[in-house]
């Protein structure tokens, strides 16, 4: 069996993170969003940006409770999760967090890493105090629906539309990462 394992990510990740992006949303929102915003935001120069951006993370993130972690197989970065303080105005910052972004590379889907990568986000936010986590989905995306599901997450019934030259709904999930689990 391959080593795997999830780490802090390193600023040597963030290319293989933003092209990690971009094959997952090339692939996975091709049905969700509009073909010419994908394109923008999949393209050459939205990569570039994407490694900067990535990068900034990894090294100078907004707080200590931000985080970008990795998910690794024989040292090869397959998958990624980054997690925050919950920003939306109903919720309290304090005791909610955000899954920002959860992807595992196309290439590597279904060999665990999604968990992992979601486990050990779980374990860095209790460590950190937070009591619930929450994400945005798109509403179609019944991938991640289901993935969130299965791990005991249900819409709390928020919901926002976004501006995409169409558009396009997502909805707000949550879960209770209290370690009693009250």
């Amino acid at each position: 069996m391959a080593d795997v394992g999830v780490r802090p990510a390193r600023r040597a990740d963030a290319a293989a993170v933003a092209d990690i992006q971009v094959r997952t949303w090339r692939q996975g929102y091709r049905d969700l969003l509009p073909a010419g915003v994908l394109a923008r935001v999949t393209g050459p120069e939205a990569l570039a940006a994407w490694r900067e951006r990535w990068a900034e993370a990894a090294t100078s993130p907004p707080s200590p409770r931000h985080r970008l972690l990795v998910a690794v197989s024989s040292d090869l970065v397959v998958g990624f999760a980054a997690h925050g303080p919950a920003e939306d105005d109903d919720l309290d910052p304090a005791a909610t967090a955000e899954l920002i972004t959860l992807l595992v590379d196309p290439l590597h889907s279904r060999a665990g890493h999604g968990s992992r990568l979601l486990a050990a986000s779980v374990d860095l936010l209790r460590e950190d105090g937070f009591a619930t986590l929450t994400t945005w989905a798109f509403e179609e995306d019944e991938v991640t629906r289901r993935f969130l599901g299965a791990a005991g997450w249900a819409p709390d019934g928020a919901a926002r539309t976004l501006d995409m030259g169409e558009p396009v709904r997502q909805i707000r999930l949550h879960t209770d990462i209290r370690d009693d689990g009250a």
